[in-house]
């Protein structure tokens, strides 16, 4: 097991759970077929931000300049460490509140646990890799909700607050705007290499570096005039949250594939075979709306429909302002960050280059 080694655990943690990380949400296509009978905000004009474009957390205007986020997430493990896990689940919460440029304030815990399967140790563990992301983040974990349940489930549910001014949408892109992706790519890949212990000391290591990096520098970039939408890259894959700021601006995206930024050994394992089940039921719910190029390999489609657990901040910004935002962003604490396409006028959807 390449996992660090847990003596009060008999059993892989990842065992009690049918999927990990953000590979458990919904398909897509099953969200927004739920969700299109939901009421739109109608009488309450406060709702700045709700369901109609799928962002990243809700928004509510509390005096006409300060708004308060509200945003939810939880997942089963994808590693066996319990304090990992801790960890990966608090940082995925929190990241929704950067996304929209604001700043995190107060979380509350959201845990489900399989009573007899799982020792208190271990639950103990998970909520301290929780509390540790939060105090690095600078907020308390003040409360929460616990039940008996078939799989374990942790995250956060998490407040923050930001200026009217700074919100920033995943629908809001400009044509012409350039898109920067703040991390790397293939966290489902490893994931599913871990899963069947064929994922090496060092790339264990280093997916777990990324899926615990906050995404701080969102609140720095909802400052920034020159930045028009941001979202951050989860379940859905690049495209999948690609097509999100497509859809809310109804502009096309072109990604160069060949720009894109990966783990470092996701390419060689996803060519192995190693994909998750959420990556096939991604390019099914919107493969429609991608145009791939002639003799596009299915092993690097994969690597595009791929969920990322606590996934980096795809930026839509003015094309000028593009090289110094994402300098800003590398001097940050972001050195995979790089320029991946720009949104142009068009059908909203995603077409994919060779470079």
């Amino acid at each position: 097991m390449l996992d660090k080694p847990n003596e009060a655990a008999p059993f892989r943690l990842t065992s009690l759970a049918h999927g990990g990380g953000c590979g458990c949400k919904l398909a897509p296509s099953v969200l927004r077929e739920l969700l299109s009978e939901q009421p739109a905000a109608g009488p309450f004009a406060q709702l700045l931000v709700g369901t109609e474009t799928g962002d990243d957390a809700a928004v509510w205007d509390l005096d006409g300049e300060n708004c308060l986020i509200a945003t939810t997430d939880f997942f089963m493990p994808m590693v066996d460490d319990p304090f990992e896990f801790g960890r990966i689940a608090a940082t995925n919460a929190i990241s929704d509140v950067y996304a929209m440029g604001g700043r995190p304030v107060m979380a509350l815990a959201i845990l489900g646990m399989p009573l007899g399967k799982i020792s208190t140790e271990m639950v103990r563990e998970i909520l301290k890799g929780g509390a540790s992301i939060a105090a690095e983040a600078g907020i308390p974990i003040a409360g929460g909700h616990s039940i008996d349940c078939p799989e374990p489930v942790y995250g956060l549910a998490v407040m923050g607050t930001v200026k009217k001014a700074d919100i920033r949408r995943n629908s809001e892109a400009r044509p012409g705007d350039a898109l920067i992706l703040t991390k790397a790519l293939g966290v489902g890949i490893y994931s599913a290499a871990f899963k069947k212990e064929a994922l090496s000391a060092p790339a264990y290591a280093e997916m777990v570096g990324s899926m615990t990096l906050l995404n701080k520098v969102g609140t720095q970039l909802g400052k920034d005039p020159a930045v028009h939408a941001v979202t951050d890259v989860t379940g859905f894959g690049i495209l999948g949250h690609g097509l999100e700021v497509a859809r809310g601006a109804g502009l096309t995206l072109e990604i160069d594939a060949s720009r894109l930024p990966f783990l470092k050994e996701a390419a060689e394992l996803s060519q192995q075979g190693f994909v998750t089940g959420a990556s096939h039921r991604n390019w099914a719910s919107y493969g429609e709306e991608v145009t791939l190029p002639d003799g596009f390999p299915d092993w690097r489609r994969h690597l595009l429909t791929d969920p990322q657990t606590s996934g980096g901040l795809l930026v839509a910004c003015a094309p000028e302002a593009a090289e110094r935002i994402l300098v800003e962003i590398k001097t940050a604490g972001y050195p995979n960050a790089v320029i991946i396409g720009r949104a142009i006028e068009g059908k909203a959807g995603i077409i994919i280059g060779n470079g």
